[in-house]
This record gives C-alpha cells, sequence and structure tokens, in this order.
C-alpha cells in the first residue's frame, strides 16, 4: 500500500470529522461513490486530480495539506494570508519592516539565550 495515499487519506478523514460532515456527505458533495471516497480515505483509492481539486475545496484546504502535511502554505495562517491579499503594495512594504523588526527580536532573544 502507498504509504503518501495512506497519509493523504488519513488528512481526509481527519479534516472531513473535524468539520462534521459525514463521509457519503463529502462524497455527494465532489461528485463520487461512497465507496470510492472511502477507498481514497483508506489510501486504497487515488483520485482523479479534479476529485482532488473538490476534496480541496469542500474540506478548505490546501493541496499541500493534503499531500504534505502542511495546513497552509508555509506554514501561515490562512487568515493571515487571505488579509494580506487585501493589502496594497505600500501596506506590504510596511508589514515586511514589521516582521524584519520581529526576526531581529527574536533572534537576538535566541542568540541571548542559547550563547550567554
Amino acid at each position: 500500500m502507498n504509504t503518501q495515499l495512506v497519509e493523504m487519506g488519513r488528512r481526509i478523514r481527519s479534516r472531513r470529522k473535524e468539520l462534521r460532515i459525514r463521509q457519503s456527505e463529502l462524497a455527494e458533495l465532489i461528485g463520487v461513490s461512497n465507496n470510492h471516497m472511502s477507498s481514497i480515505e483508506r489510501g486504497v483509492g487515488n483520485p482523479s486530480i479534479h476529485v482532488f481539486i473538490r476534496i480541496c475545496e469542500e474540506l478548505s484546504v490546501t493541496p499541500d495539506y493534503l499531500l504534505l502535511g502542511n495546513m497552509h502554505a508555509n506554514n501561515i495562517n490562512q487568515n493571515i494570508l487571505d488579509n494580506l491579499s487585501l493589502c496594497s503594495c505600500e501596506d506590504l512594504n510596511i508589514i515586511n519592516d514589521i516582521i524584519k523588526l520581529y526576526v531581529q527580536k527574536n533572534h537576538k532573544n535566541w542568540n541571548t539565550q542559547h550563547f550567554s
């Protein structure tokens, strides 16, 4: 059995349960049989790209999460990514400067904790 498919199926099942969606409901939403959905969740079946995209949409996850276990791109909370997409270039430059300040602060703290 392909361990990557098993892990992907486990993440699908876990997210589905987190959202309180029954397996049969998800199958209906994405347009597959309950048997096929079951085989995907068990890691026995391999979803087509169309089905895979529909699963991502219905479970509100990124493909990275299902394939690799990363909930959001680069492990950045989706709310942060959504909010950043609404910012202007000028706003993004200011935000970037703020992030750099936090990185410097954390770097100094880490050095102090580990090399003092």
